[in-house]
């Protein structure tokens, strides 16, 4: 009996190590707040059957969390450049939503301090230099729905999901299958104290999925003021295209949040960023000369990057990125 036992544990082993080496294994890098847990989301929705009713109920704390976090960095900003607020009311709703705790819940008076402090002069005036503050994309999109986001008892739809921000500690995995292949995808934290569990995941991978956002020319870390973020993505992916780990492993670059970059760009020429650029505020030279740019740090002339410009809180810009991507990981990989 005790053979038998061995043998069929022996021949589980060896099912799940082929199972394993059948993979195709994507591992998502990039530094934070770059959409790398978006993507993750979107491949959940596309590939994975999407979230379940109880699963979007459970985001709703989650998106509140966002809403205070955001209005209280543009109250921050606001007292911080000594811009008064319309009216006396308005200032102590600013008190109010100052004094909420993380995991307090929304109720309806704090509601209500929200959407009047959003259609506050000081508080736009603040929005309006959010690239000089630590402000998640997502603070437009959540103010001009507070109507219904705003709601204590409201659900949260798809969209709201993969607007709201959350950062990623350690590892989160999903495996799906799709187009005849067995798909494992490793999200891992970006920011730079989650960077050194990055090593962990590095084993077996058919490619990197690297995301760097086009719209962050003018913004700095959240983790350190003096850095850029642009240029901490082009230093994070200079090390990862050029790591001995990944000499031989497939590199898809997402120069992400596209939508954002292509409004920037009107009126923020990426020369702030980049001193030597001379293309102007155009977006198809821009978005050339970062391309460019990462491209460069490409050491290895056996190396092919494919470049993709994404949104990644658009489902169908997604769907329609992840089929060019499959392709090419699989015709490479096979």
């Amino acid at each position: 009996k005790d053979e038998m036992a061995i043998s069929a544990e022996k021949k589980a082993e060896a099912q799940a190590r082929a199972e394993y080496e059948n993979e195709v294994k994507l591992l998502l890098l990039g530094a934070g707040e770059s959409g790398k847990s978006t993507f993750f989301k979107q491949m959940k929705i596309l590939h994975s059957n999407g979230f379940t009713e109880e699963e979007l109920l459970g985001y709703r704390d989650l998106v509140h969390s966002n809403a205070f976090d955001c209005m209280k960095v543009l109250i921050d900003g606001a007292n911080k450049w000594g811009i008064a607020f319309d009216n006396k009311a308005n200032e102590e709703a600013s008190e109010a939503v100052r004094a909420i705790g993380s995991c307090d819940p929304l109720t309806t008076a704090l509601s209500e301090s929200i959407s009047l402090l959003w259609q506050d002069s000081a508080i736009q005036t603040a929005f309006a230099r959010a690239n000089e503050l630590q402000l998640y994309d997502s603070a437009q999109f959540l103010f001009d729905n507070w109507d219904r986001v705003g709601q204590v008892d409201y659900t949260p739809t798809v969209e709201d999901v993969l607007r709201v921000r959350a950062r990623t500690t350690g590892l989160v995995e999903n495996k799906f299958e799709y187009g005849g292949a067995k798909f494992r995808l490793v999200d891992v934290g970006g920011q730079r104290n989650e960077r050194k569990k990055w090593v962990h995941c590095f084993e077996n991978v058919t490619a990197i999925l690297f995301f760097a956002t086009l719209s962050e020319y003018n913004q700095v870390l959240f983790e350190d003021s003096s850095v850029n973020r642009m240029k901490e993505a082009l230093t994070l992916f200079d090390e990862i295209c050029n790591s001995p780990w990944f000499k031989n492993t497939s590199i898809i670059l997402f120069l992400n949040k596209d939508d954002i970059f292509r409004q920037k760009i009107k009126t923020i020429d990426l020369k702030c960023c980049f001193p030597e650029y001379e293309g102007g505020c155009d977006y198809d030279n821009a978005s050339k000369f970062i391309k460019e740019k990462f491209l460069s740090l490409n050491r290895n002339k056996d190396k092919f990057v494919y470049v993709n410009m994404t949104t990644a809180t658009d489902t169908n810009n997604i769907r329609l990125v992840f089929n060019a991507v499959k392709d090419t990981i699989l015709s490479r990989a096979l």
